[in-house]
């Protein structure tokens, strides 16, 4: 048979499924050539056996062959479903929640626009008192930092004569460190290895000389990679021995949303708000104990200094923790961003390390923990460089390997972060041309915000209808707040939780944006909103007196 000729002209204007009927070749080349054979447009379709599997499919309905529906569109025509719906998509991602970002936060963001409009609102701006984001709240950066970075991105500034020599010198050993001297190549997957050796020597002073291992060093894209590379290696198991994590709550959403996205048991074990948001051991043991009865616990997660609570652990409690986790064979991961965000007398920060190693081998040899630090809070507050670390200890060789391994997939963290991290690890020492400002600055941001921790809980606690713990630590307060019984119905008709309601109607009213507790979790019949105490100190007052007066109207309003 031989083959029909078509015209380049004809086939633009045939459907793509009518070309594709032109160019089905036989089983090989056809007699007298090599090329495909082309079918009539006119000609039946090619026959096949009733036990073709192109016959079998062809008689199956669009839905059990896993094909999207057709539809007809508004002009008549027959369109395609999307093959990507809400009911197709991965079940695991519906669930993650996330508040710090959530509805509250998208409705500030038209307001902002509504605002930059020329619409009239009772208020001239909206204030994000919701998120950690120093900069963004006014923090200026650490100079040095700022300096040796831009060094580091472009790198014929060596030769500028405003840049102090100690950071030309800083900038060029992390450039000698870097594919081709530049910071736009890959690092390797586990981070610049002189970066590693430099956290690993942070590590020793600040732990009073206990080893570190750069090896058990790994840089990672803020502290936030790190912990959902460490929950990915923990899940595992299905029904009753599905693997369960235990959680504070009040918590920091990225656990939740991580364990929700992994399909993995959230434990959740309650801080103690009557004594300033402690940690008792008998309430992880209530925590655990009822969790065996349908999951596999298998870790146990700390924030020290606390997020969105502000309470820093004694020395005494992170013993006890260790301890526990011993005893129940619970991996420990210890989330300690806020290492030096410490603002109340008598409080001071112990690393889980360094308490493990003084525990003695009994614990330092066998308790398996992973610690994680980061660039984005302390005095640094760079958020958006996405520089952190996690250290393990204890870990199984084996499980080493492959944690390696799953990290070597997103090739490696950004080099621009890890290059901030060293900086953060390794700051100018004293006798060098930048240390005297990088102390003078470092200071002053430490000092404002233990001001503003201060000046927070004090403002907050003058409210009839708010109890506020003091902020020890982090960079947030967590208040207690009384909702009147007919708001919370309002609310329930709403379909809201009420301390949403509570900041939503805040946000309209006031234009601060705040988050509701029910974001990080809380005791049944308890309401709470979080709020950062970053704004700078006048403002920080504004807001202060704001939410004060809209707490007081709400009350009058729905009592």
């Amino acid at each position: 048979m031989s083959a029909t000729r078509v015209s380049p002209r004809t086939l633009p204007l045939l459907s793509p499924g009518r070309v594709a009927l032109f160019l089905q070749g036989g089983g090989g080349p056809h007699r007298g050539g090599v090329g495909p054979r082309f079918r009539s447009l006119t000609s039946p379709p090619l026959s096949c056996s009733s036990s073709s599997p192109g016959r079998a499919l062809s008689s199956l309905s669009t839905t059990r062959r896993g094909l999207p529906k057709e539809k007809m569109s508004e002009n008549g025509m027959m369109s395609r479903a999307k093959v990507l719906t809400i009911d197709t998509m991965n079940p695991t991602v519906k669930k993650v929640e996330y508040a710090v970002r959530g509805p509250i936060v998208q409705r500030a963001v038209e307001l902002e626009r509504e605002l930059s409009e020329g619409m009239k609102k009772p208020f001239a701006e909206v204030i994000k008192a919701n998120i950690g984001d120093a900069h963004a709240m006014g923090q200026q950066p650490i100079t040095f930092f700022r300096q040796v970075l831009a060094l580091c991105s472009y790198p014929e500034l060596l030769s500028d004569s405003t840049f102090p020599e100690d950071a030309k010198s800083r900038a060029c050993r992390i450039l000698n460190s870097c594919g081709g001297n530049s910071m736009g190549a890959y690092s390797a997957s586990q981070g610049i290895e002189s970066v590693r050796q430099d956290v690993a020597r942070y590590i020793e002073r600040r732990d009073g000389g206990v080893p570190c291992d750069p090896d058990n060093i790994y840089l990672t894209t803020g502290a936030s990679d790190g912990i959902v590379t460490m929950l990915k290696l923990l899940v595992c198991g299905e029904g009753a021995m599905r693997a369960g994590v235990m959680i504070s709550i009040p918590q920091y959403p990225l656990y939740s949303a991580a364990l929700a996205e992994l399909s993995a048991v959230q434990i959740n074990y309650y801080l103690n708000e009557e004594k300033c948001w402690s940690l008792d051991i008998s309430e992880l043991q209530r925590a655990l104990d009822e969790a065996r009865l349908y999951c596999n616990p298998r870790a146990l997660c700390i924030i020290n200094p606390g997020n969105p609570t502000g309470q820093v652990q004694s020395r005494e409690c992170i013993e006890d923790v260790i301890r526990f986790a011993a005893k129940e064979r619970l991996f420990l991961m210890a989330d300690e961003v806020y290492q030096d965000n410490v603002y109340a007398e008598g409080c001071q920060f112990h690393s889980f390390k360094k308490v493990l190693f003084e525990m003695g081998p009994e614990y330092s040899e066998t308790v398996e923990l992973a610690s994680f630090h980061s660039t984005s809070k302390c005095y640094m507050g760079e958020c958006g460089f996405r520089g952190g670390y996690m250290e393990i200890i204890n870990m199984d060789d084996d499980v080493k390997a492959q944690l390696t391994k799953l990290l070597s997939v997103r090739l490696c963290p950004p080099v621009p972060g890890q290059a901030l991290m060293d900086l953060v690890v390794n700051p100018p020492q004293p006798g060098e041309p930048s240390y005297e400002h990088f102390i003078k600055e470092r200071t002053a941001t430490l000092s404002a915000l233990a001001e503003k921790a201060k000046l927070t809980e004090q403002v907050l606690n003058t409210v009839e209808g708010i109890r506020c713990n003091p902020v020890q630590g982090a960079m947030y307060s967590f208040p207690c707040i009384t909702i009147p019984e007919r708001a919370i119905q309002e609310a329930k008709e709403l379909g809201q939780q009420p301390d949403m309601f509570y900041c939503m109607k805040m946000l309209e009213e006031t234009g601060i944006c705040l988050v509701p507790g029910s974001g990080f979790g809380q005791k049944e019949g308890t309401y709470h909103f979080r709020m950062t105490i970053l704004p700078p100190k006048d403002k920080l007052k504004i807001l202060l007196n704001n939410v004060k007066a809209f707490h007081q109207s709400f009350t009058q309003q729905y009592s």
